[in-house]
C-alpha cells in the first residue's frame, strides 16, 4: 500500500482530518511536513499536536531541534526518508501532513536539493527584502512568484543558489514545475473557501493569544534563529516585545501575512496534477468519508 500525503492550507484544518483519519486507518503513523513545527518550544503558535494526540498516534517530524538552529530542507529531507523508513520496517504506511510545500515535494520527488555559498549569503543578507525579491525576480521568476516578498531566509537561499550555481533555484530535482508519478505516494488536499480560512485564522490567533502565545515568544525571543524567528505570528509578536507595534498591530499583521500565506499554499498545491481535492463549507472533519473512500480504492 503507498504512503499518504494530506496537505492543504494553514487553518484549512487538515490536523485534525488527519488524526481522524489516523485513527480509522489504524496502520498508519504521521509525519509532520511543517517547517516550524520541528522546533522545540514553538508549541503554541505553531498549532503542534497536543501530547494527547501524540501519544495516541506515534507522529515524527516534531520537536528536533532546538529554535536557535536553522533548520533546512535538506536537514528535513534527511530526517522525513528515515522516518518514513522506519514506518515501513514496522509494517505500516506514513501519514505526511502539512502545509510547507517545498518540503512536501523534497519527500514526495526526491528533490536534489542544491549546495550553499557563505560568502555569497552573507553579501546578500545585508539587502532589504524588496531588493532580494526584485532581484530574484530577474534571474528566476517561478521561485520569486512562490516566495512570500517579505520572507528574507527564504529570498536570500533562492538567490545564493541561483547566482552561486547559475542555474535558477527553481530548477533543481526534478524542477519545482516538475510532477513525475509516483506510486509510491497517493496525494490528497483539503480546501475550504478563503472567507473561511480567513475566520479561522482570526480565531486561532485569538485562541493561541489566550493560551499564552506572548509568553511563549517572550520567552524563547532571546534564542531563536533568523529562521525560527520568520514563523507566522511570531515574527509580528517579536516586533511588538521590540516595542515596534502595539498588540493589535501585531496581531492584525499576523493575520494578514497568514492570510497572504494561506493564498501562497493554495497556489503551490493547486499546481500539482497528482492531488486530488475534497473540501466544502463545512467542518473539514466531514471529509474524512469520502477520503476514506478515496484512498481505500486505490493501491
Amino acid at each position: 500500500m503507498p504512503h499518504l500525503v494530506l496537505v492543504g492550507s494553514t487553518a484549512s484544518g487538515k490536523s485534525a482530518l488527519a488524526m481522524e483519519l489516523a485513527r480509522r486507518l489504524g496502520d498508519v503513523e504521521l509525519v509532520s511536513a511543517d517547517s516550524m513545527q520541528v522546533y522545540r518550544g514553538m508549541d503554541i503558535g505553531t498549532a503542534k499536536p497536543t501530547p494527547d494526540d501524540q501519544a495516541e498516534v506515534p507522529h515524527h517530524l516534531i520537536d528536533l531541534a532546538d529554535p536557535s538552529e536553522d533548520y533546512s530542507v535538506a536537514r528535513f529531507q534527511a530526517d522525513a526518508t528515515a522516518a518514513i523508513a522506519g514506518i515501513e520496517a514496522r509494517g505500516r504506511r506514513a501519514l505526511v501532513v502539512g502545509g510547507t510545500g517545498l518540503y512536501v515535494q523534497a519527500v514526495v520527488d526526491g528533490l536534489s536539493l542544491p549546495g550553499e555559498w557563505p560568502g555569497l549569503r552573507a553579501e546578500l543578507e545585508a539587502l532589504p527584502a524588496a531588493d532580494l525579491h526584485r532581484r530574484l525576480a530577474d534571474v528566476d521568476p517561478l521561485a520569486a512568484s512562490r516566495i512570500e516578498p517579505g520572507n528574507t531566509r527564504r529570498l536570500v537561499r533562492a538567490l545564493e543558489v541561483s547566482l552561486g550555481s547559475g542555474r535558477p533555484f527553481s530548477s533543481f530535482g526534478p524542477g519545482l514545475g516538475a510532477y513525475p508519478p509516483t506510486s509510491r505516494f497517493r496525494l490528497a488536499g483539503v480546501w475550504l473557501p478563503r472567507p473561511a480560512v480567513g475566520a479561522r485564522i482570526v480565531a486561532r490567533y485569538r485562541e493561541q493569544l489566550a493560551g499564552g502565545f506572548l509568553d511563549e515568544v517572550r520567552r524563547l525571543a532571546p534564542v531563536m534563529s533568523r529562521t525560527a524567528r520568520q514563523a507566522l505570528g511570531y515574527r509580528e509578536l517579536l516586533a511588538h516585545l521590540a516595542g515596534e507595534l502595539s498588540l493589535d498591530e501585531a496581531v492584525d499583521a499576523a493575520v494578514r501575512r497568514t492570510r497572504e500565506f494561506a493564498r501562497r499554499q493554495r497556489a503551490w498545491f493547486r499546481r500539482d496534477p497528482r492531488i486530488t481535492w475534497f473540501g466544502g463549507p463545512g467542518n473539514p472533519v466531514d471529509l474524512l468519508p469520502a477520503l476514506l473512500g478515496d484512498w481505500s480504492g486505490k493501491t
